[in-house]
């Protein structure tokens, strides 16, 4: 008898995590009020045998623990968790974050009723500062931000699996410790995108983050980023230009008849019916 598929595959690397952090990161998983998931959780710090400890006191059938043979790096690892997966949607998640009880649920349940949506993240709040994001929400919003910099959360990403396959796009290491953002860059041209507007994710930012250790080269690697997302999608770049000046362009029926104007004010896209009638706005 063949075994069932899980609905979704949560993937976590783990490397020297704390392990008060570790402990939080795995129960908010666990918690879920969703519960059709595999748990894959990667060990690229090998000799750490207390983080190992911690995952293995989970008696948990949905966790399945792996480690590298020798540190590997973030990219790898995560390249490695998507091979090593079968979920319908993949689920990324860092191992010092915490998500919230309806976080799985919420995204399920929007990428079932939305099939024209591979990629779907949230708002998240950041601790202990509680500061909280405010990401842009629809598809085009999103986008035209990503041009310039990286507005889905990666540790609260939800992906279909079906997407990844058909783009053959994984995490690539010439751009780490930016991975997550070119990762959004490249699936840009294949499918569509939604943040959901609520917090579903508590994002721990702290001096211990691993993001901050490496803040220089992760402002280098945001810059290669940029530089290939301005390149490939300069009309998207176009719109993305902030600032007081306004910015406007054409959506042309035939190709010649001016029809849609797209008019940028700051952070808001405003759309208008021969540049007359007000159709709606995103707020960015």
């Amino acid at each position: 008898m063949t075994k069932k598929k899980p609905k979704v595959s949560v993937l976590t690397p783990i490397y020297n995590t704390n392990p008060d952090h570790l402990r939080e990161c795995i129960e908010s998983i666990l918690n879920q009020t969703f519960s059709d998931f595999e748990f894959i959780i990667l060990n690229d710090s090998p000799d750490n045998l207390e983080i190992e400890k911690i995952v293995l006191s989970y008696k948990d059938k949905r966790i399945k623990y792996l480690k590298n043979e020798k540190n590997i790096g973030i990219t790898k690892s995560r390249n490695k968790l998507l091979d090593c997966s079968c979920g319908e949607y993949i689920a990324i998640f860092d191992h010092d974050d915490i998500s919230l009880p309806m976080r799985l649920e919420t995204e399920v349940n929007y990428l079932d009723k939305h099939p024209n949506i591979g990629v779907v993240s949230c708002n998240t709040q950041w601790f202990p500062a509680n500061n909280q994001t405010n990401h842009p929400v629809d598809n085009l919003a999103i986008k035209i931000t990503l041009t310039h910099s990286n507005v889905v959360a990666h540790t609260a990403m939800m992906i279909r699996r079906s997407v990844l396959d058909y783009s053959n796009i994984r995490y690539e290491e010439e751009y780490s410790p930016a991975e997550d953002y070119m990762l959004c860059i490249r699936l840009m041209e294949y499918t569509m995108f939604h943040n959901i507007p609520d917090v579903l994710l508590k994002y721990r930012f702290t001096d211990d983050n691993t993001t901050n250790k490496i803040w220089d080269k992760m402002i280098n690697a945001d810059a290669m980023c940029r530089c290939v997302a301005m390149a490939r999608y300069p009309y998207l770049y176009k719109l993305s230009q902030s600032g007081d000046a306004k910015h406007h362009m054409w959506i042309r029926l035939l190709g010649f008849i001016p029809f849609i104007k797209i008019r940028k004010n700051g952070a808001k896209v405003k759309y208008s019916l021969f540049g007359l009638f007000p159709l709606f706005y995103i707020k960015g």
